[in-house]
């Protein structure tokens, strides 16, 4: 089936889509190339044993059957020879990312009791003081007119200040960690290059050697935070979490808690500000923004792709699926399914049953999500409130990144005239989506 993509060049074969997606123009706009893919069906052979997913029902389907793993240390070794020699892939196989139970069950367990609905609920005013600060902060920088980089001045400060107090982090060594997590989230790319797993090996290193410093001082004295409870789950039986997945997931929970809602926050601003009439709606009816931030998940999701992998024949979409075979679940294009969401393209607020897969689903579903989402519907109405003239200042430069899908820079000015109100985006009779 041949097919034009969005550049004007020819899609053959899925073969051929999988290239492109994995080019720096596809990693940017994936959107396109999810569309040609799925020309091929919902479940698409791109190679022997070697499948992606583009529907939504199998998405959601092959994450919560249990036929279905991550990858193991068996399938590292023949894909990843000397990969035990990596710190970033060694550090993120130990973790509970990348485990299968029951292993990653028991791992779970002793993070998820700082990650239950009471909890994240009680966090609320205090991601509200932190965002009403930073937002004092840029007013304060774009006092002269000059641009500000949202990205570095709200989206990233914002997630880390809530994740860092969660772990027992001190608020000085903040700035630390966007580098270090930059670097290390390399190795979550479907391809990576020798000098990207550098960097990564370095990130890794610096963040184990950090929290090997952190541990100890927990040790010494311990406090009321996530840190302390799993140093003391370690140290009182060691068979429930090893020295090596202590640090592992210490590191995990750091830049899994913050690296999401980054991208969230800065691919959420760039649609509301695309849309003025919905942004002026949830400006007005902060009350609505549940609904609007599912929307803006499924509509450009800060994670685009998991993999899994059989562990026995299965069958999905028309496809058969050998034990052993190996499948790229596309979050991004199951969100975009037109079979799940009629015209996906486009950005609804008012949506219906919106249930995107950003977070994944199943076992390995995200264990921060309802804190991501939280500090999603505080951020937003917050910001359209209090800085009424907030304007894009230019495109933003995306990161050349495909699994976590987000902006690198995002210059907006936050001058005081009131957001432009169009009735783009807002339907006849609509008084907005259900809270």
């Amino acid at each position: 089936m041949e097919a034009s993509d969005a550049w004007g060049g020819r899609i053959v074969d899925p073969a051929d889509a999988l290239a492109l997606l994995l080019s720096p123009q596809g990693r940017v706009n994936p959107y396109p190339t999810y569309e040609r893919l799925r020309d091929h069906g919902a479940v698409v052979p791109a190679g022997p044993a070697f499948h992606l997913v583009t529907g939504y029902a199998e998405a959601d389907a092959i994450l919560r059957d249990a036929r279905f793993g991550v990858m193991d240390d068996d399938l590292r070794d023949q894909i990843l020879p000397g990969w035990r020699e990596s710190p970033a892939v060694a550090s993120i196989s130990r973790s509970m990312l990348r485990t299968n139970p029951p292993d990653h069950s028991r791992m779970r367990r002793l993070a998820a009791g700082a990650f239950t609905p009471r909890r994240i609920a009680a966090l609320r005013d205090v991601v509200e003081a932190q965002a009403d600060e930073l937002i004092d902060r840029m007013l304060a920088r774009a006092r002269a007119g000059e641009p500000v980089d949202f990205m570095a001045e709200f989206a990233y400060p914002l997630p880390v200040a809530v994740i860092c107090a969660l772990l027992g982090v001190p608020a000085a060594d903040r700035p630390l960690f966007r580098r270090w997590a930059t670097d290390l989230t390399g190795v979550l790319e479907p391809e990576i290059s020798p000098d990207e797993l550098a960097l990564a090996d370095r990130g890794a290193t610096e963040l184990r050697d950090y929290f090997t410093e952190l541990v100890a001082a927990r040790r010494r004295a311990p406090a009321d935070d996530l840190t302390t409870a799993l140093v003391q789950a370690h140290d009182t039986d060691g068979d429930r979490l090893s020295g090596d997945e202590l640090l592992s997931n210490l590191v995990v929970l750091l830049v899994a808690g913050f690296e999401t809602t980054t991208n969230l926050l800065g691919n959420g601003l760039v649609v509301l500000l695309d849309h003025p009439a919905a942004a002026a709606t949830l400006r007005d009816q902060p009350e609505f923004a549940p609904g609007y931030v599912e929307e803006l998940l499924r509509y450009d999701s800060p994670v685009q792709l998991t993999s899994r992998m059989s562990t026995e024949p299965t069958r999905y979409g028309g496809v058969d699926l050998p034990a052993g075979s190996w499948l790229i679940v596309l979050l991004g294009a199951a969100n975009r399914d037109p079979g799940r969401y009629p015209e996906p393209a486009r950005f609804d607020p008012w949506r219906p049953q919106v249930h995107p897969l950003s977070f994944g689903a199943g076992p390995h579903y995200c264990l921060g999500a309802g804190l991501a989402r939280l500090e999603a519907q505080v951020a937003f109405p917050l910001l359209l409130r209090r800085l009424p003239g907030l304007a894009l200042a230019g495109p933003g430069e995306r990161r050349i990144r495909l699994t976590l899908r987000g902006y690198a820079t995002l210059p907006v000015t936050v001058g005081d005239g009131a957001a432009r109100v169009t009735d783009r985006g807002t339907p006849a009779g609509a008084t907005g989506p259900t809270p």
